[in-house]
């Protein structure tokens, strides 16, 4: 990814904790036919050091579970929060005019090579996780224990399992950091008032 030094985020905790408040990633890999994407949960575990490792699942008839071409890293991809920015926010436009649009935005690259697996234990204690996970923040969580058995041990039947160990790690927080503080302020102003308080609290504390 394009990261100019203004918007580059190295600090490990940092982008795992994007990863770990994201709900999507976007999963890409290499395959015979060509570049295969899909949008998928993941799972964050924090070994091996430094990056740590992603799971998560696949449909089994999706294309993308036949395998990745080996020796080619495979790219999760996730997105934190983002919003337009217009030249009205500047206090730059009030002085020259000079200004043009732009968008914030916080994204995550993980760069790894991927293995896939369909052991039935490992596939259950994914989609427990998953489901924890997710569910720990509504007043009666759903559970996977809440289904009859043999009901999930077919759903696991139709999925197959991944792994992929992080060794490249980047981040990219674009928080307007490349302006003014008056630009800057403004900015936080105008999301504020537009109802992007995510983006705006980011801006303010980059």
């Amino acid at each position: 990814m394009y990261l100019p030094a203004a918007f580059r985020e190295d600090r490990v905790d940092r982008l795992h904790e994007a990863i770990r408040a994201g709900g999507l990633a976007t999963l890409v890999t290499l395959t015979a036919d060509g570049l295969i994407a899909s949008h998928v949960p993941l799972l964050l575990d924090p070994d091996p050091a430094p990056y740590g490792t992603l799971i998560g699942h696949l449909a089994r008839p999706n294309p993308q579970a036949r395998g990745a071409t080996p020796g080619v890293q495979a790219l999760a991809i996730f997105q934190g929060p983002d919003a337009y920015i217009s030249p009205s926010h500047y206090e730059t436009k009030r002085r020259t005019g000079q200004v043009v649009p732009t968008w914030n935005y916080v994204a995550v690259h993980a760069y790894g090579e991927i293995s896939f697996f369909d052991d039935p234990d490992r596939l259950r204690d994914i989609v427990t996780r998953l489901t924890e996970r997710h569910e720990s923040r509504r007043v009666t969580p759903w559970a996977v224990s809440d289904a009859p058995a043999p009901y999930i041990q077919g759903m696991l039947k139709g999925i197959l399992g991944f792994v992929l160990p992080i060794v490249r790690l980047e981040g990219k927080w674009k928080m307007s950091q490349n302006r003014s503080p008056e630009d800057r302020a403004g900015v936080v102003t105008g999301l504020t008032a537009e109802g992007h308080d995510d983006v705006a609290s980011l801006i303010a504390d980059t």
